[in-house]
């Protein structure tokens, strides 16, 4: 996310931190660096004036040119401002007052929108909410079928009625979730290959006739500043409430993620992160910010990691270790559990000090933990709980059941040591926590 505009900021930080004071010019000639990242990035011109302009005000003040750390309160500012340039603190989907929750999901051909609208059905479902889908693209081919299959994978009903017209489609739907105890309902609308005149008036009457609680323009991050233009336009016609920018994972310059909120002044909700139907996440402006300076997104990272760990399951894996009981099988459980949280990619990202080049040239194998599961289950149930009779004619049938090699199998057994080494110490030490046990990898 965001490689080169986090590698080019880090480069004009630099300037700063090369030198013990800093004088007006230096200053001015950090910000030309700065200002030049942003431009690459596809960001808003008139957005990086602005954005430039308030950065340097504050930067040649004598908070700045007269402090022993210049160069930290600089990357402090520039922090700072970029967290109000992207809407200040996250801003959380509004639930009616009375159900249920109408969501209508607007955008161009191609943003996610279908997807999009699964995934938030997904997460709210997690939260414990009854979400409808409702079906009201009638001229994409297969958009309906579409629909369903996405609705099919993350459990939740889709309410459909063919082709009729999705103004009458939408208002039954309506009726048909207030019967029934859906609490949220997110309407699929018909995907723009451009502004359509006919199709915005379309929109608007959908609009009125479920009267939404909220409207939700999907857009392709990856499209830089014509996702502005687009966002825009979508605001003048039909006054959203809020964006999500799909394909967060790609290679996204950064231009949408900071333009977006000050031209159209409406927040970005939510990001698409990925592929699967779980990777949609809350926009938290100041943890954007945090990224884009290189200084990681440990609060997500936490987030991710209590959604992924089981509370009770935690709590045995700690009995397990005080008894000194763990095998191989609690040891794949636990690298399943982190699996969970996503790709190692992503979960690196979000640590301090890693730029995205370095991950990218680290050339991580996201399928080792794949090779390690077949290791384990081309083991007998004795094997599993008891390694230590594991010999050498064990582990060649083992590696062969598997497709690996006695090297990894080796690794394999060598890794599960070292973690009961570690893990012993942790349950002896005086800070682990009876129920807060955490795998530490």
């Amino acid at each position: 996310m965001f490689q080169s505009l986090v590698d080019k900021m880090s480069e004009a930080f630099k300037k700063f931190k090369n030198k013990g004071k800093l004088s007006e010019s230096d200053v001015k000639a950090g910000m030309r660096e700065i200002k030049l990242a942003l431009l690459e990035a596809d960001v808003n011109f008139k957005v990086v004036k602005e954005f430039i302009n308030k950065v340097t005000e504050r930067a040649v003040g004598s908070e700045v040119l007269e402090s022993l750390v210049p160069a930290q309160q600089i990357v402090k500012i520039v922090n700072e401002e970029l967290t109000a340039l992207m809407g200040g603190t996250n801003s959380k989907l509004n639930i009616a007052s009375k159900p249920p929750t109408v969501v209508l999901m607007c955008g161009l051909q191609g943003s996610g929108k279908t997807t999009h609208t699964a995934k938030l059905a997904k997460l709210y479902k997690k939260q414990g909410k009854s979400p409808l889908l409702v079906a009201c693209d009638i001229y994409r081919p297969a958009a309906i079928k579409q629909l369903q299959v996405v609705a099919e994978q993350v459990g939740v009903p889709v309410f459909e009625r063919g082709a009729a017209n999705p103004v009458a489609t939408a208002r039954e739907a309506i009726k048909y979730a207030t019967k029934y105890g859906h609490d949220m309902v997110f309407v699929d609308t018909a995907g723009r290959l451009h502004i359509d005149e006919e199709l915005m008036t379309e929109l608007r009457d959908i609009k009125n006739a479920v009267e939404a609680t909220e409207i939700l323009l999907v857009v392709d991050a990856m499209t830089g500043q014509d996702a502005v233009n687009v966002a825009e336009s979508f605001n003048n016609l039909l006054d959203i409430t809020g964006v999500i920018l799909t394909k967060m994972d790609g290679d996204t310059r950064g231009g949408a993620a900071l333009s977006v909120r000050h031209v159209t002044g409406k927040p970005i909700k939510f990001i698409g992160t990925g592929e699967k139907l779980d990777n949609i996440e809350p926009f938290h402006p100041e943890r954007m910010a945090s990224r884009i300076l290189g200084m990681g997104d440990v609060l997500s990272l936490i987030e991710k990691a209590e959604q992924a760990f089981d509370e009770k399951k935690a709590a045995e894996m700690e009995r397990k270790f005080r008894e000194q009981s763990f095998t191989l099988v609690d040891f794949m459980e636990q690298l399943g559990q982190l699996k969970n949280m996503g790709s190692m990619e992503s979960l690196l990202g979000m640590m301090p000090g890693i730029k995205p080049s370095q991950i990218g040239n680290a050339k991580i194998d996201e399928r080792a933990m794949v090779r390690t599961e077949a290791i384990i289950l081309s083991m007998t149930p004795r094997e599993r709980n008891h390694p230590d009779v594991l010999n050498s004619s064990r582990k060649k049938r083992i590696a062969a059941g598997s497709g690996t090699t006695v090297e990894e199998v080796n690794k394999l057994l060598k890794q599960y040591e070292q973690t009961k080494v570690l893990m012993k110490q942790f349950a002896g030490g005086k800070g682990m926590k009876k129920g807060r046990f955490k795998m530490p990898f």
